[in-house]
């Protein structure tokens, strides 16, 4: 039986259960491909038997949980040891039983097992896989598109609030496009039978996949052959060209890729994806980065062009430049008078951000490690400024190299709410203050968001 409570009626009564230990209460489907082959359930189907089973009784489970408010990690609820308890595939509102997944002596980590009463916003999970024991790709299929969103509008006003002292009204913006297929990168783990996965929640365990649903279905074969001998496998369906895949595997000296088609046939090893952004077409070699989101390259580039306001003659820095996504659209502004210096510690990316931005404008591409010296040495006062950093956020001192250096704006881009929030604190202190925030669901599914903030010294 599948549950989806989306006409606003009244809770769930507690006669009435709802199971998401199961994969939208679906069984495992092996396809023929795999049929020759032993099949070996993963380990979320033997919690489903015990789910079915009398192993499992309400003595194996905690007491209920109230959840009352999202938090990375899943909705918070409390023990009734009065700890804190992170519940994953839970929504806010709702009461259910779980199975403790972690312990420290301050908090627990669960999974929700049990509905006993139902938010309005929860549907039933797109994906086989999206459950208790299941993939840790996504965190909220269970949710409604409207909840995922004020899901992570909290999170990130919490963030805020919490680590930078601000309040402020957030607003998560929806992507263009559907979740459905909207991932063109994908980088999966290799199970011991060659077919390819993704981790579980916390956890060095693989689940095999037979497709997976936010992936474009462009790579879909991928997910059909074996890929023995390697450990990780990333798959890529960037721009028009065939989609191919970037095989890693251990070396003497170190790790080493390989190209493959996605049947894992030898691939021409010169390959270069090619993607049009807003009419410009970019090289991204099989080293670099690039967003993972197909939306993600044209509402990143629209939102930091909007936000640093770069005219002809300006002279913008782009720290963590990558391919030069965000230097090629300040190129086509600045002009002749103007000049780019990007800043970049990949040399794969480095070579492809000087192919881009060949003939757009003068520029500079130097293969740095963004730091204090390398901010000392790039950036002048009254400059144009862009940080995209990864997750982790900025070094420790690069906050303050910058604001000593009296750039005119800053456009700060980043991926995680946590290290943005720190560090938009590191610039307050040293003068470089929040102005404007725009959100972005550029993770559908995910607790993650992307984040475009410009900073300048108005207070």
């Amino acid at each position: 039986m599948r549950f989806s409570l989306r006409d606003g009626s009244p809770p769930t009564p507690k006669s009435h259960v709802i199971s998401v230990l199961t994969p939208g209460l679906s069984s495992p489907r092996p396809l023929a491909k795999r049929q020759p082959r032993a099949y070996a359930p993963p380990r979320w189907w033997t919690f489903f038997w015990l789910a079915m089973s009398d192993a499992v009784n309400d003595a194996a489970l905690s007491d209920p949980i109230r959840v009352d408010r999202p938090a990375a990690g899943g909705g918070v609820g409390r023990a009734s040891d009065g700890r804190v308890v992170f519940v994953r595939h839970a929504l806010v509102g709702e009461l259910v039983r779980v199975r403790v997944t972690g312990e420290t002596s301050k908090f627990l980590r669960a999974d929700a097992v049990e509905v006993l009463e139902a938010s309005s916003e929860r549907v039933v999970a797109p994906c086989a896989y999206a459950h208790p024991g299941g993939c840790g790709g996504c965190d909220l299929q269970h949710a409604s598109s409207n909840a995922q969103l004020g899901w992570k509008a909290f999170l990130v006003a919490e963030q805020l609030r919490r680590v930078a002292g601000l309040t402020r009204e957030v607003t998560v913006e929806p992507a263009p496009s559907p979740a459905h297929g909207s991932r063109t990168r994908v980088r999966c783990v290799v199970d011991e039978e060659g077919y390819l996965g993704l981790r579980q929640y916390h956890s060095h365990e693989t689940v095999t996949l037979d497709q997976c649903w936010i992936a474009s279905p462009r790579l879909a074969e991928a997910f059909e052959h074996r890929w023995r001998g390697y450990g990780e496998v990333e798959l890529r369906a960037i721009g028009d060209g065939e989609p191919f895949a970037v095989a890693w595997r251990e070396g003497f000296h170190g790790q080493f890729f390989d190209l493959r088609s996605l049947s894992n046939q030898a691939f021409d090893p010169t390959t270069v994806s090619r993607v049009n952004v807003s009419g410009t077409v970019m090289n991204v070699s099989p080293a670099s980065f690039w967003q993972s989101h197909v939306d993600a390259p044209t509402v990143l580039s629209d939102a930091v062009m909007t936000n640093l306001a770069a005219e002809p003659g300006d002279h913008v820095v782009d720290f963590f430049s990558g391919v030069g996504l965000f230097s090629v659209a300040l190129a086509r502004v600045v002009g002749a008078r103007g000049r780019i210096t990007a800043v970049e510690s990949s040399p794969s990316a480095v070579r492809d951000a000087r192919v881009n931005l060949e003939g757009l404008a003068p520029f500079k591409v130097r293969q740095w490690q963004v730091s204090p010296r390398s901010i000392a040495d790039a950036v002048y006062e009254g400059d144009l400024v862009v940080v995209d950093p990864p997750r982790t956020g900025l070094a420790r001192g690069v906050a303050a190299a910058l604001a000593r250096r009296r750039p005119r704006r800053v456009v700060y881009v980043s991926c995680d709410a946590a290290t943005f929030a720190r560090d938009v604190a590191n610039f307050a202190r040293e003068g470089l203050n929040l102005q404007e925030l725009r959100v972005f669901d550029l993770f559908p599914m995910t607790e993650h968001v992307e984040l475009v903030a410009l900073l300048d010294s108005r207070s």
